[in-house]
């Protein structure tokens, strides 16, 4: 059982796919922070100067600190259940970049795995008998 699992994590795929994982965990935290550090800020402010992550919908208040809460932090910090809908607009953010960065990635690798079609054969010619069988053919019409 040792060497068959020792041959199965040997196999290419296998690493190839860990490298994938571990290259795919450090490109999402790149695009958490593009998203979080580069692309809301621009957008908070053209709306005046909001934080898309802090928007979030009160459903019940804590039972130990009233409302208001100053931001989502001190709303969670207090025990109030809250609705994170600005969390969940960064969050389609970064996957619609996501998506778009490994469309890009998928269609430049297709670009580069596409062949040129052949070039049409010249046409093959008849066998011996087959020839033979055409001219026997064109001396009975004869």
């Amino acid at each position: 059982m040792l060497k068959e699992f020792k041959e199965f994590v040997m196999r290419g795929n296998v690493f190839d796919m860990a490298v994938g994982i571990i290259i795919g965990a450090s490109f999402g935290t790149i695009v958490t922070s593009l998203v979080n550090d580069v692309i809301m800020p621009p957008i908070g402010l053209l709306l005046g100067g909001v934080d898309f992550s802090s928007f979030y919908v009160l459903l019940k208040e804590s039972a130990t600190v009233p409302p208001p809460y100053a931001d989502l932090a001190a709303a969670k910090k207090a025990g109030a259940v809250t609705l994170n809908f600005g969390v969940f607009v960064n969050t389609v953010i970064s996957f619609v970049i996501v998506a778009f960065a490994v469309f890009m990635l998928v269609k430049g690798v297709n670009k580069m795995k596409r062949e040129t079609p052949p070039s049409p054969a010249a046409p093959v010619e008849p066998a011996e008998d087959v020839l033979l069988l055409r001219e026997i053919r064109d001396s009975l019409k004869k």
